[in-house]
């Protein structure tokens, strides 16, 4: 049986973490990046079919590219972010099922031209994959700021243009000020979203 997490690793991945809209302007090290893709990678997806794709926008010309596709209240806190994740996902994710998926040598029968099945297991898939890759950067050091006000059709066309990969949502990177933090939102009683049947 493993044991419990600290406390203080509690408040660091869920009761302290925040979502940042406000960045030091600190560069976010590849190495980093690629950490925290390899932490994310590891969490579960329905047949291990890992759909989503994790496109780091760091560049001053990929920040650019993303520019005309975000709502204008997301521009100032994206554009100074020291990245961006573009979380999205294949939607021929089934077509390396063969290797993601040995002990079911069937499972890519379970998508293929099967739209809907395609939509719900990718769209669920990357779903779960961002938040991996949120708790992964938490775990390094790192603040989010996740959301979903931009444009899919603009970010598909401008970074997926061959229409295999959609965007799912957008996460921002980086060392945030917490001092210009709003004070937490609340939450609910677990009485109040929670049943145990």
């Amino acid at each position: 049986m493993l044991p419990a997490l600290p406390d203080a690793i509690l408040d660091q991945l869920f009761r302290e973490a925040r979502t940042h809209r406000w960045w030091e302007e600190r560069p976010i090290p590849e190495m980093i990046l690629r950490e925290i893709a390899e932490l994310a990678k590891m969490g579960p997806t329905s047949a291990n079919s890992s759909p989503g794709r994790f496109v780091f926008v760091v560049s001053a010309q990929a920040k650019e590219k993303l520019r005309p596709h975000l709502d204008e209240g997301n521009l100032r806190q994206t554009m100074s972010a020291p990245a961006t994740v573009i979380v999205a996902y294949d939607i021929e994710f089934y077509e390396k099922l063969f290797y993601l998926a040995p002990n079911s040598p069937d499972a890519r029968s379970w998508f293929a031209g099967k739209p809907e099945a395609i939509e719900r297991a990718g769209f669920q898939g990357s779903c779960l994959q961002g938040a991996y890759l949120i708790m992964a950067a938490r775990s390094l050091g790192l603040d989010c700021g996740p959301m979903g006000g931009f444009s899919r059709k603009g970010v598909d066309e401008a970074f997926f243009p061959d229409g295999r990969t959609k965007s799912n949502f957008l996460i921002n990177l980086g060392y945030g000020i917490p001092e210009k933090l709003h004070p937490r939102q609340p939450r609910f009683a677990f009485e109040e979203f929670c049943t145990i049947a």
